[in-house]
């Protein structure tokens, strides 16, 4: 059994293992960190050594850090990678570079036909008619995205969304409420196998299905981190934020997770605040006293037009996974519009929590 764990701002974490009688057998560690003294390596492979194959990530942790020799310095390393790696290595988790990647980018959609293409799209992942997806949105009109468990009239001054002629709509993941103009706003999804995330926590996946666009933001000059549990951040300010959903299969397919980010790549923040009711609580949360603050755009950040972003960032994804130009099939698209026209815009889902 294999597994590979890339720590979040540090170094790829490689297991390879066996499992023999329930138990972990022949555990061996590498990857491309530095640790100090050279027989701490050992020490992780003999602490590993006969765990129950079923442990949970905290005892694996514990198992590794008392088997440390003192003054052991771990660089690009943590326990909790090695422990992430054996579970994804025993949960025989898939990499990204074991599929064949595909990639929609197409015109403006409708706020509501955004979020129908979501679901549409990660249900054909979770059944394994369709290939693992990078989708790049392009807004049609302005909107406001609500978190499926958000109260609509606690985030949203619907007379204020109403006089700016901007949408609103209810997503199925979970997160907060994010406003998006066309012109200003940057906008993923990725549709994915379950089997890549197998052997990582919830807030594990965050990170893991971020990296690649760390990696993309970092080729334009801007030096970015994963923030728990949900944001893309730099020391200016948040520039991203992210919500998943897990899809189950009722063909009995392989499930799938949706991962999706919007990004700031400028920000009209006194139209933001007229509309969206942002208390200050949720301020305080973020260390701020002003929302304006809150999110630093990449327009500033990198002086590229936002169009340049969205190339370098697909070739990015490319460049590490390959990534073939694919679209939505008609079967999909009228699914969708189904789906848009039922669901989406229909003032009792988007109300669905008053």
């Amino acid at each position: 059994m294999h597994g590979e764990y890339k720590v979040p701002g540090g170094k790829l974490v490689v297991v390879d293992l066996d499992e023999r009688d329930g138990v972990l057998r022949d555990v061996r560690v590498a990857g491309d960190f530095f640790l100090e003294p050279d027989e701490a390596i050992t020490a992780i492979d003999r602490a590993l050594e006969g765990a129950p194959a079923n442990s949970a990530a905290a005892e694996l942790v514990r198992r590794v850090e008392s088997a440390l020799p003192e003054g052991t310095v771990m660089f690009g390393l943590t326990a909790e990678g090695i422990a992430v790696a054996v579970r994804r290595a025993v949960a025989q988790a898939t990499d990204w570079r074991d599929y064949d990647w595909q990639l929609i980018h197409e015109g403006p959609q409708s706020p509501d036909l955004h979020m129908a293409l979501d679901e549409v799209i990660t249900a054909e992942v979770a059944a394994g008619r369709r290939p693992p997806t990078l989708r790049v949105w392009e807004w049609g009109g302005p909107a406001v995205i609500i978190g499926s468990f958000q109260s609509l009239r606690n985030e949203v001054d619907l007379a204020a969304a109403d006089r700016h002629g901007t949408a609103v709509v209810r997503r199925i993941s979970g997160g907060g409420a994010m406003f998006v103009e066309p012109g200003n706003t940057i906008t993923y999804s990725l549709s994915v196998p379950a089997s890549l995330v197998s052997g990582l926590s919830f807030a594990d996946s965050y990170a893991y299905l971020d990296d690649w666009v760390l990696d993309a933001l970092g080729d334009m000059g801007i030096k970015a981190w994963y923030q728990p549990l949900n944001d893309i951040a730099t020391d200016v300010g948040k520039i991203a934020g992210a919500a998943q959903k897990r899809v189950l299969s009722p063909e009995g397919g392989p499930g799938a997770v949706l991962h999706h980010v919007t990004m700031s790549y400028d920000i009209d923040a006194d139209k933001m605040l007229e509309i969206l009711r942002i208390g200050r609580e949720k301020l305080s949360d973020k260390g701020t006293r002003s929302a304006k603050k809150r999110v630093d755009p990449l327009r500033r950040q990198t002086g590229l037009p936002r169009e340049a972003v969205i190339d370098r960032m697909i070739e990015s994804f490319r460049a590490r996974y390959g990534l073939l130009t694919g679209h939505v099939t008609e079967a999909e698209l009228a699914r969708a519009e189904e789906l848009a026209a039922a669901k989406f815009s229909n003032p009792d889902w988007t109300a669905r929590v008053p």
